[in-house]
């Protein structure tokens, strides 16, 4: 009896093991892929999984540990995730720690404890920590692995938001988010031909660059989320964040919840929500951050793995997901890349109907399992914004990659990142349509032609039907307004709004033209430029000719003859330069650039606004603006201004520069010390508008 019951026990023993045995092997594998995708994520990577999946994986390796009493080495449940900027290291004087995360309101009123709190934005970017000494930037730092960062105090000219000086003369240190706004994010991609997954990678992997103005040209703007220490005494986080506004910095968007309950959480969590499902708010967030307004109070908690139990609490929205069947995979070339769709039968999502959710790529699809046509799927909308698949509940058939781009038929080809393994899949074909997606949608932006009710998604729908496949195209759509009208999510009334914007569009400034052209290098302020100097058709004609001049025409000889270089064309021209000057001829001087130009200009009307000076203030002279500006809203209406005064504003400091304009005199940064070596005087605002502008 007694043995029988010794080989029960044995074997109930050796149960258990294999069971923990099988959860400890679980848990490696789930730490392994955690820390690989929280790498690429922080380190301006692609993406490895989204916010859903990584959140399902983090809660389940939790799980694991509580039930086996085990921690193994390098779990993300004990650490804060690290970004691996290279550069010079320095310790922080106060820990970067992370926030403990809940997807439940009811977790937030009981972590409140019925004390007044603040709710604002969890900005999607990268932490940098900002300290001043004697009212004076003494240095930036990456939050790193929140103990230890990348000092890169030398990009801080390059980014907005960060100024030189305050008027505290302190010692004060603030944490920030280094964000891009959307907007900015696409304005850039469509400029650059760059490829980043999003806004966070984009801003991340700017910080890695050593070019401060190429830096610049990414408009990271810095938004401070906290005030860590100040020596003036304010124990309400309220109040240091109105004292930051203060200083002149543009803090985050913030709600105070004065008796936080079931009732007033929720409200403010849906104004937020609301901010978020209209797009409202201009930055990417992954969530929204609590903190106590008694900030002595939430310094009392205490420090578990690898955040502070009362230093605030992150709120991520609960996904709401839907079973729903697969009809088809829908392959849509845009740019250089056939994604896979799916299409599925309707459902409702965050008070929406859902159709169709992005597969991202053949990788995505192969990790889903996915088939064909009946595969049941599990989708959400991330982030209350975008339809996911997340899950495949049943396979049915076979998942198909095309052999031929859905656009122009030529040969697709499967291509593999020596990166990151993801396989993806290209057209061959160097002149598909579906190429210029991009192009296209910087076309119709408001910037450019301005023509409203064409966003990218509804290109990429022409563009696949054939009907668009270069700027011209658009101003013949008129011809496809009855099967416009009865596609989905159209309608008659839809159709007739983008045809009168499209007629409206026709007269069109010339500026507006020019940037809308995708000529690489050539922004509004670049196309601004050469048009102060020059007529368009002068430019264009400048730009065709081989000697350069405002007369003649290029012939199909004249392209084997010699010619000016492209880079002496234009480089006079302040602000242009040999680059740009030969980014400009380049693209004119391409057959089928300016055979699309002609076709195009037939079907508009174009205007030259009067850009004459309305004063002479600062007639003759050339400034340089670096840091930021406290009188004027920004660096650009002070360069109106002194260009409405007949002055000129150039980007780089050299010889032909009257003043350099610097709140910060004594700084030692590059524009200064060119200023001083060149004995160009340096004056702040404050002494240009005693000069300039009284």
């Amino acid at each position: 009896m007694i043995i029988d019951i010794f080989f029960v026990l044995l074997h109930k023993i050796s149960v258990l093991t294999t069971m923990t045995d099988d959860k400890i092997l679980r848990m490696r594998q789930l730490i392994s892929e955690l820390n690989e995708a929280s790498d690429a994520y922080y380190n301006g990577q692609t993406e490895r999984m989204t916010d859903y999946e990584w959140d399902a994986r983090f809660d389940e390796l939790k799980r694991l540990e509580t039930e086996t009493g085990t921690t193994l080495p390098d779990s993300p449940t004990q650490k804060v995730s690290e970004d691996s900027i290279t550069g010079q290291k320095e310790e922080h004087e106060f820990a970067a720690l992370s926030l403990a995360k809940t997807k439940q309101p009811g977790e937030l009123v009981k972590w409140a404890e019925q004390r007044p709190i603040w709710i604002s934005w969890k900005l999607d970017g990268l932490t940098l920590v900002v300290t001043y000494d004697n009212g004076r930037l003494s240095k930036v730092v990456t939050r790193g692995n929140g103990h230890i960062g990348t000092n890169i105090t030398h990009l801080a000219d390059a980014i907005s938001g960060i100024p030189l000086t305050i008027a505290h003369q302190g010692h004060t240190v603030i944490r920030g988010e280094a964000v891009i706004s959307y907007d900015d994010f696409e304005r850039f991609l469509m400029e650059s031909g760059e490829d980043y997954a999003n806004p966070r990678n984009l801003a991340s992997g700017s910080l890695t660059l050593k070019d401060v103005d190429e830096v610049r040209q990414r408009h990271i703007r810095w938004i401070p989320f906290t005030l860590v220490y100040t020596d003036i005494d304010l124990n309400s986080w309220g109040d240091r964040m109105a004292w930051l506004d203060q200083q002149g910095f543009k803090t985050v968007e913030r709600q105070r919840v004065e008796a936080p309950s079931l009732s007033s959480v929720e409200a403010c969590l849906a104004r937020f929500t609301e901010k978020v499902v209209s797009k409202q708010n201009p930055f990417p967030v992954d969530g929204l951050v609590i903190c106590y307004d008694d900030t002595a109070y939430a310094q009392t908690g205490s420090v578990t793995g690898h955040h502070a139990t009362r230093a605030g609490l992150a709120f991520k929205w609960q996904d709401e997901a839907a079973d729903t069947v697969l009809q088809e995979i829908e392959w849509s070339c845009a740019a250089s890349t056939i994604s896979p769709v799916a299409i599925f039968q309707p459902i409702e999502l965050e008070g929406t109907t859902v159709r169709r959710a992005s597969l991202c790529n053949i990788s995505e699809c192969e990790r889903l399992g996915i088939g064909g046509p009946g595969t049941q799927l599990s989708v959400i909308k991330a982030n209350k914004i975008i339809p996911k698949v997340i899950a495949i509940k049943q396979s049915v058939g076979s998942f198909i990659v095309p052999s031929e781009c859905p656009v122009c038929h030529a040969p697709a080809k499967i291509s593999v990142s020596e990166i990151s393994g993801t396989k993806t899949l290209h057209c061959t074909n160097a002149e598909c349509p579906a190429k210029q997606l991009k192009k296209l949608a910087r076309f119709v932006s408001k910037e450019g032609m301005n023509i409203d009710g064409i966003s990218e998604q509804t290109l990429s729908k022409f563009i696949n039907l054939g009907w668009i496949s270069e700027y011209a195209d658009i101003y013949e759509l008129r011809s496809h307004i009855l099967e416009l009208s009865r596609m989905e999510g159209f309608g008659e009334k839809s159709a007739s709004n983008i045809m009168r914007s499209i007629d409206k569009s026709r007269e069109v400034q010339a500026h507006r033209l020019l940037y809308a052209l995708n000529i690489p290098l050539c922004g509004l302020d670049v196309c601004k430029r050469l048009l102060s100097a020059y007529p368009l058709d002068d430019l264009v004609t400048m730009a065709t000719t081989p000697d350069g001049s405002p007369s003649g025409t290029l012939t199909q000889l004249d392209l084997f003859a010699p010619q000016t270089e492209p880079q002496d064309i234009f480089a006079h021209i302040n602000g242009i330069g040999p680059e740009k000057s030969a980014q400009f001829v380049l693209w004119f001087r391409n057959e089928h650039n300016l055979a699309r130009f002609r076709r195009l200009i037939e079907k508009l009307t174009i205007t030259t606004p009067d850009v004459s000076a309305s004063g002479d203030k600062c007639q003759g002279l050339t400034f340089v603006i670096t840091g930021d500006v406290h009188h004027f809203k920004n660096r650009n209406e002070l360069k109106a201004y002194i260009e409405s005064q007949g002055g000129k504003v150039a980007s780089a400091v050299s010889g032909s520069t009257s003043f350099l304009i610097n709140n910060d005199v004594t700084s030692t940064s590059g524009k200064n010390k060119k200023a001083k070596e060149l004995g160009i005087q340096i004056i702040s605002e404050d002494e240009f508008i005693d000069k300039y502008q009284q």
